[in-house]
């Protein structure tokens, strides 16, 4: 079964008609009459046969190459166990993380700011170089030339190689390491009576999604049990929350995550918020094939049944999956166009087009959102971000400025998150679990994370935590933050 949409919209449906016995017959010489055309023909002769393309931007998915996790370099995770030989080639695609954005003079991103924002980088160095983005300003494919009344808004997702899916977000995606340690290690601190939490915390806090996924398999392929199931059965509490999030992975962790907060009464919006707001397409896809896979439930239908109004209709466009693509360019004349329909859009509390407004912060990706930020505030002298707060309220307040920090700075955003989970009277320990787990996901990203989270609130997260949590749910927590 595919974890993957079918078909996209927009594209061609499949061949119906039957091939000729055979396969494609070359014709006979002189069949056709006027081929090649003669020399007074106005037309340039047609290649002969067919011809490759030139590459325009990377192919989607990229073709195969010695970056992400292939077979690891002699000596670096040591020699793969008995029974687990290197796959053939093709057969571990690489993962990838989105490409940084180039930077722009308009609706660039703040200073040090790191990394993109919208998804989970991996490593500096360890997958493929980021896609060359058009310059600033630069016409659709086509429209060279046009002057700038004649710009169309561009169709959500036409432009641009699409983004490639975060680390993790290929389903069960493994790779040819030796985790026989961790396998031995896991099994050990739970056989028996009694459990040691601290070996379960030394082992799975510091891994990456892909060697995750190979060490859940390895365990329950060698000991024949669910490594879930074992860490469900061992440990309680907000420790086996934390755990479950990473021994899930983050796309399995997302699905469930989910499901939980609309299953029963309420809906917790605040997780649909975190796990769906401002997420490329390939992700947002990703999460809906898990999602239906695991509960064989459709999202968008749960979505429908918990929400209502105008947040209903915002998260429908979400997970529609038609966001403009990373490498879409920023278009001026398409930014100025934008701004002036959110002021209409926005109007005042009796006359406000929320669904309008939801169309535009949803379906452009995050340079462009940042434009439209920088504009708007240029124009009409005030922030976007307090109109949005003068003229909504509830969850389609909270949604709607997500979108917007997340795209000016990703990291800052989620330390504000963070922040959030904690402050005021008692901790909100499910949402410090999933954003604390979901932002340990990149080492790198983390500890921006963490310097964004000093620099506002002038103290450091961990002790912050430490502050908040106590016992193996603290470990736990602290380790996956250091």
């Amino acid at each position: 079964m595919s974890y993957y949409p079918g078909q996209q919209q927009g594209s061609y449906p499949p061949y119906q008609g039957t091939p000729p016995q055979g396969g494609y017959q070359q014709p006979p010489p002189n069949q056709y009459q006027q081929y090649p055309p003669p020399s007074n023909s106005p037309y340039p002769p047609p290649q002969q046969g067919y011809q490759q393309p030139p590459m325009q931007n990377q192919q989607y998915p990229p073709p195969q190459q010695n970056y992400g996790y292939q077979q690891p370099p002699p000596g670096q995770y040591g020699t793969p166990p008995q029974g687990h030989a290197a796959p053939p080639p093709g057969q571990y695609p690489p993962p990838q993380g989105y490409p940084p954005q180039q930077q722009q003079p308009y609706g660039a991103p703040l200073p040090g700011q790191y990394p993109p924002p919208g998804q989970y980088p991996p490593p500096l160095g360890q997958y493929p170089p980021p896609q060359q983005q058009q310059p600033y300003g630069a016409p659709p494919p086509g429209q060279f030339g046009a002057p700038p009344n004649q710009y169309q808004q561009p169709p959500p997702g036409q432009y641009g190689a699409p983004t490639q899916p975060s680390l993790g977000y290929i389903p069960n995606q493994t790779a040819p390491l030796d985790v026989t340690k961790e396998v031995e290690g896991l099994h050990k601190a739970m056989k028996g009576f009694g459990t040691n939490e601290k070996e379960l915390i030394r082992i799975l806090a510091k891994q990456d999604p892909i060697q995750i996924n190979t060490i859940r398999k390895q365990f329950n392929q060698r000991f024949m049990k669910d490594l879930v199931k074992e860490i469900e059965k061992e440990t309680s509490g907000y420790f086996q929350k934390g755990l479950l999030a990473i021994v899930r992975g983050p796309l399995t962790g997302d699905a469930y995550a989910l499901y939980e907060s609309m299953k029963g009464l309420g809906t917790k919006e605040s997780v649909l918020n975190d796990v769906l707001i401002s997420r490329n397409n390939a992700d947002i896809n990703a999460i809906k094939a898990e999602y239906q896979h695991l509960f064989k439930r459709n999202l968008e239908s749960d979505l429908k049944r918990d929400l209502s109004a105008s947040t209903e209709q915002m998260f429908v466009m979400i997970v529609s999956a038609r966001r403009n693509e990373d490498s879409a360019p920023v278009i001026p004349q398409q930014i100025e166009q934008d701004v002036t329909e959110l002021q209409r859009a926005i109007g005042n509390m009796i006359s406000k087009d929320s669904v309008q407004v939801c169309q535009i912060l949803t379906s452009r990706n995050d340079a462009q959102i940042r434009a439209i930020s920088q504009a708007y505030g240029q124009r009409f002298g005030k922030s976007l971000e307090s109109v949005i707060k003068s003229k909504f309220s509830g969850h389609m307040e909270e949604a709607l400025l997500l979108a917007l920090a997340r795209a000016k700075n990703r990291a800052a955003s989620d330390a504000d998150g963070l922040e959030d989970s904690m402050k005021g009277m008692g901790t909100k320990d499910e949402l410090l679990v999933q954003r604390v787990v979901r932002a340990h996901w990149n080492r790198q990203y983390m500890q921006h994370v963490r310097t964004e989270y000093q620099k506002k609130y002038k103290r450091d997260l961990v002790s912050r935590i430490k502050g908040e949590t106590r016992g193996d749910y603290e470990r736990l927590m602290v380790a996956c933050v250091e």
